[in-house]
């Protein structure tokens, strides 16, 4: 059987979206078409959409917007380090609630007892995890309780619904969007700030964004450019086991950058033709509808299944999260109490994932090999 990959590879993109990306061609228009685009979808006004340098900008833009310095904001105790990174971008401090083992999102009773540690929380971040959306109403009754802001991180979740039918990101106060590496939207970089609430002019909290902001710099824009088609020959050395040289040179040399390594800019925008790039793929959900980028398994030995996995051609080694706040290279440095949130820290150390932009027959085998190591969920 034919090799599959995962997202860290760009195995999303086909050939032809490969070669649409590496010479799209854009005018200015582009992002003022996507931006009154986000105005209309998520009813504001276009004066209220930001394009950002990427997601955690845009969530972190958010957060100084709506925010005072040094105010604590709960987040998912099982995310990326790319919400805390935002989260202290605005000078405030993060708190971690703790997931259900089957949204692998926080709930009320989560929730409730974070705020019972921090009762001075002043914002939540609903980050509807691999794109299994929160029970938003239960969630935004406990949020006007504790008066608590609501911020909509919608990197895995563009273009959804919550259970009782409203748009995800059409709820908060605020929503960011991400247009990184294997995200809903995808043009390797890039994201988005909608303000649904536009709050009124202050000393201590204002919007960070302003138009006339700057266009990428050439050395991201060629990276975002060129690494699909890097990735596809990355994916060739993977199958002969050359992987290492071909990624550790690029990656040293600054031709790739680790997602999770992007730094946060008020001042950059994505570039045109990223912006066109985004306006299609809305385009394809409007006519068939938004999907998760992502499914997830509990499995007992983790690593023993992508060993077994790899045998059989599925290179699926990336992992959302293998850590309660991935990766592991900054875990140690992220002040995560794992007796706080158990149920993160269990699922993290037993989960896998599949993506979903094959056939399900191509997944057959896959899925075989991990119902046969699966986890209790109980």
């Amino acid at each position: 059987m034919s090799s599959k990959f995962f997202l860290g590879q760009a195995g999303n993109y086909r050939a032809k979206d490969t070669i649409k990306h590496t010479f799209a061609i854009a005018s200015k228009k582009w992002s003022n078409i996507l931006r009154r685009y986000l105005a209309d979808y998520y009813e504001t006004e276009v004066k209220n959409v930001f394009l950002m340098n990427n997601g955690r900008s845009a969530l972190a833009a958010a957060l100084k917007t709506y925010l005072k310095p040094g105010s604590e904001v709960i987040i998912n105790g099982f995310t990326c380090y790319a919400v805390l990174q935002a989260v202290e971008k605005a000078n405030c401090t993060p708190v971690y609630a703790d997931i259900n083992k089957k949204t692998l999102n926080f709930d009320t009773k989560t929730l409730a007892d974070a705020i019972k540690r921090h009762p001075n929380a002043k914002a939540i971040i609903i980050q509807n995890t691999l794109g299994i959306c929160v029970d938003m109403k239960s969630i935004e009754q406990f949020a006007q309780k504790h008066q608590l802001v609501i911020i909509e991180d919608l990197a895995h979740c563009a273009g959804f619904n919550y259970p009782d039918g409203r748009k995800v990101g059409s709820v908060g106060v605020a929503a960011a969007l991400s247009f990184g590496k294997g995200k809903s939207l995808d043009s390797i970089t890039g994201g988005a700030l909608i303000l649904n609430q536009p709050p009124k002019a202050s000393k201590t909290t204002k919007t960070p964004v302003r138009f006339g902001y700057q266009a990428p710099k050439l050395s991201d824009s060629l990276r975002a450019r060129f690494y699909p088609l890097l990735a596809a020959i990355g994916r060739f050395t993977t199958k002969i086991h050359l992987q290492k040289y071909w990624y550790g040179p690029l990656i040293r040399l600054h031709f790739i950058e680790r997602a999770v390594d992007a730094k946060l800019s008020f001042s950059r925008r994505p570039a045109h033709w990223q912006a066109k790039l985004i306006y299609q793929q809305f385009q394809h959900f409007e006519e068939y509808g938004a999907k998760p980028i992502r499914t997830h398994r509990l499995v007992r030995d983790r690593a023993k299944v992508l060993d077994e996995l790899e045998k059989a051609g599925y290179n699926f080694r990336e992992v959302w999260y293998d850590v309660p706040v991935s990766p592991v290279r900054y875990y140690k440095q992220v002040n995560f109490d794992e007796r706080a949130c158990p149920v993160a820290t269990e699922v993290s150390a037993h989960i896998v994932n599949l993506p979903t932009y094959y056939p399900a027959s191509d997944l057959n085998e896959a899925v075989k090999i991990i119902e046969r190591n699966e986890y209790a969920k109980n």
